[in-house]
Formats: structure tokens, sequence, C-alpha cells
């Protein structure tokens, strides 16, 4: 605890790149940040940046050193603003993370939090990358499957996906209303491979005939662009099929073919007031 000043002193350094801009932001002298840098590196007894002729960037060591300024920074950001009062004076950036898929899930939350923050720079990403929280990557982080087992992660069950079989209204017109049990003559969009994780692979492999032709398709954003096309039928997000009423239930949709989504975020900044106010919204 006796570094905090020269651990501001960093994080300055390594955002801006150059000592006299961080001297600048910090209001300091150039000498001082090059003082409380060689502090730092004396304590730590390991090079934290590298220097070179466009400035300064950061050692491993250094990102270490960076993820634990930046969450302290977060933290006393936080605490500053609870103390200020707990009426919209929230600030900076709350990072959430999804599957595309999970998106209109979480959208409603997201618009009720915009409406009530709007002072916070809200950023979305709709990635199949898990996001590393302990890195500052994203303060919330949706994830689907079995539970995140990550050290410091404290997670919870958002809810149950579940998955339905369905057809475009101008697939069944122009191909018949599918007969389950027997789907010879029919397309079926999706994929049979033994990886993949996604609950209702086993029905499809299951179910799938010498006369049935499979439309190898991986990605569910594409899947469900495939079926709603009427290109063949295949198993939706109960969620997205409902939005749709061009489609046409040819399975309901059932537990049996349903995943879990966890909302998960770090222990530092679960308790921050940005993210515990997004929660309470989801």
């Amino acid at each position: 605890m006796q570094h905090w000043t020269e651990l501001r002193t960093a994080l300055m350094l390594a955002r801006h790149g150059t000592v006299s801009a961080a001297a600048e932001a910090l209001g300091v002298h150039r000498a001082t940040v090059n003082r409380h840098v060689d502090t730092l590196e004396t304590a730590f007894q390991t090079r934290l940046f590298q220097r070179h002729a466009r400035g300064y960037t950061l050692t491993e060591s250094g990102q270490e050193m960076l993820e634990v300024a930046r969450r302290a920074d977060e933290m006393f950001a936080d605490l500053a603003g609870r103390n200020r009062g707990r009426s919209g004076r929230l600030s900076g950036k709350l990072v959430v993370t999804a599957l595309a898929g999970v998106a209109p899930l979480i959208l409603p939350a997201l618009r009720e939090f915009h409406i009530d923050h709007r002072q916070i720079e809200l950023e979305f990403t709709a990635t199949t990358d898990l996001a590393r929280l302990e890195h500052g990557e994203a303060h919330v982080a949706f994830r689907a499957g079995a539970k995140p087992q990550t050290p410091d992660y404290v997670v919870k069950l958002f809810r149950h996906v579940r998955f339905g079989l369905y057809a475009s209204r101008d697939y069944v017109r122009r191909r018949g209303r599918p007969d389950i049990g027997k789907l010879d003559g029919h397309s079926l969009v999706g994929t049979v491979d033994e990886t993949s994780r996604l609950p209702f692979v086993g029905w499809m492999r299951e179910n799938l005939g010498a006369g049935t032709m499979l439309i190898k398709v991986t990605d569910p954003q594409v899947l469900g662009a495939a079926v709603k096309d009427g290109i063949g039928i295949g198993f939706l997000g109960e969620h997205d099929a409902a939005r749709d009423p061009d489609l046409i239930e040819i399975l309901p949709p059932s537990e049996d073919w349903s995943a879990p989504i966890w909302v998960v975020t770090h222990v530092d900044l679960h308790r921050t007031e940005k993210v515990q106010r997004f929660l309470e919204k989801l």
C-alpha cells in the first residue's frame, strides 16, 4: 500500500505512452513520473516498461501491474461515485459480452440501464470469445454451457434457453410440412458433429435418414438465417423464433433441448455500483 501514488503514475504512463503526456495528465513534473516508475521497478525488482524512441510500452510484468492498478482505480472511482450519491451520478464505462444469439435477452436490461444512466459509456460485444474478466476485458459476461469454474468469478444462473424445431412458411409451402420420424425429402440445417455442444445435435443425429439432406451449418446465427430464409428446417432458440411470425413450429421447445446461460462477473468488480445497477435491471 506504500506505492499507491507510484501505481497511479504508472497507470497514467501506460495509458498515455509518454512521460510528458502522463506528467501533464497528473499535473506533475516529468522527473516525478520517472522517479515513480524507478521506485516501482526497484520495489518489484523487474522492468515494468520498455523504453523506446516513441515512448513507453508495458513489459509482461508491467501488464500484470496494470491489471491491478486499473482495478484499483475503477474501485476507487466507484467509491467516490457512491459517496456523491446513488441517484444517477455513476460514470465511466460498462462492458458487457455475450453470444450474439443471447443478445435479445440482454438488450432490454441494457436499454433500461442506459435510460437511467446515460452518462455511462456502454459497450456490448457479441462474440464467441471468452472475455478474461481478470484482465479487465469486460465487467459482465454471459456464457452458455457448463458453469464457469474460474477462481474469483461470481457466477449466477441467468436463465435456460430452450430450442425447438422450426421451418419458414415459404419452406412449408414449397416442400410440405415435415413429418417427424420420416424426414425423407427434407433439408435439415445444422450439424451432427460429435464435438458440437448444442443440445439438439443428438436428436439430429438420430433422425437424419438416408433421404434427408443435411446442410451443414455450425454458426448459430447463420443457422437461424438459413431457416428463416427457407433453406431448410432447423433448431432455433425459443426467444428468437417467437419474434418471427413467418416461422412454423415443427417440434415445440423442450427442456431436453435447452442450455443454461450464466451471468459472470469478477469478484473485484462485482460489488461496484454500476455493475450492481446493471444486474438489478437484468
